[in-house]
């Protein structure tokens, strides 16, 4: 499903992780690595702008030269930001070239500011308009101090597909079915509203019901499958999940129930991106007619 993806780069620790974790995505074979030079340097580089644009170069190809080793078909490519941010100007090559994944990573879990997305990430979540990758990385601490551990392996084995029952959460469930290398998906719905726990456990009791009925039709396209209900704060109650199961993905639509045509990403959905501790896959949603 994900023949050829973009991979934004700015020659960071975290990029550097990404380009170890895309070569594990089943079906990749071209990769389109792209580097932003912005008017926001230094002033050492501004004046001297050919030395900047050499060092890019040379960065890139030794980015390029690393993924080849892997059979990977890639494209490297500088583009100049005269105006506007660097989020947009990624998101514009993403439209030109028709690429169905933007995969870039996520800043780690600081000892202080707690987990946060980078400038670029956020903007891309919420008002980019391509399927988004967000790579989460753990922070080990070591003998050296702090660095950064990976979630790579298998990346899409083991996916938990949060639902409301929208059509968007729908669609998510039913795109990510068709990627290849998915062996389980685990449903969570979860109930955050009710006035006394006799509606709380009337509502638990609907939800396992519609996820055995959404199972079945994924259990029939030959894959494993598990629900759970919970009940609490939707982005908590994600987060908690994803941990305790250990997946290796957290699948989530750009909208949900409630969906307001003109917002470009679900508050639980930017919610979760902002504070999982685990890579998550934001699936741009059709809209409804």
């Amino acid at each position: 499903m994900f023949r050829r993806i973009l991979v934004p780069t700015d020659f960071s620790k975290y990029s550097q992780k990404v380009l170890e974790c895309i070569k594990e995505i089943p079906g990749l074979e071209d990769i389109l690595l792209l580097h932003v030079i912005g008017p926001f340097d230094s002033i050492s580089k501004i004046l001297d702008p050919v030395a900047r644009d050499e060092e890019a170069k040379a960065k890139l190809a030794e980015e390029r030269t690393y993924l080849e080793r892997f059979g990977l078909n890639v494209e490297a490519r500088i583009e100049k930001l005269t105006e506007g941010e660097i989020a947009g100007l990624i998101q514009r090559v993403a439209d030109e070239e028709h690429i169905p994944l933007i995969a870039l990573g996520a800043r780690g879990k600081g000892l202080v500011e707690g987990i946060l997305l980078g400038n670029v990430a956020r903007t891309l979540l919420r008002y980019g308009n391509t399927n988004l990758l967000l790579m989460r990385y753990a922070l080990l601490e070591g003998r050296e101090g702090p660095k950064l551990g990976g979630f790579c392996s298998k990346p899409f084995s083991r996916v938990l597909c949060p639902t409301d029952f929208s059509e968007p959460a729908a669609q998510t469930v039913r795109f990510i079915e068709g990627i290849e290398g998915v062996k389980e998906v685990i449903l969570q719905h979860v109930i955050f509203k009710g006035e006394t726990w006799k509606e709380i456990e009337a509502s638990r009791e609907d939800a396992a019901e519609k996820l055995e009925a959404i199972g079945g039709e994924i259990r029939r396209s030959g894959l494993e499958f598990r629900a759970f209900v919970s009940v609490g704060n939707p982005v908590e109650e994600i987060c908690n999940l994803a941990n305790k199961e250990d997946v290796s993905l957290i699948a989530m639509s750009s909208h949900g129930m409630g969906w307001l045509k003109q917002l470009a990403i679900g508050s639980t959905t930017y919610d979760v991106a902002r504070t999982a501790e685990l890579p998550l896959m934001v699936v741009r949603a059709r809209p409804i007619a």
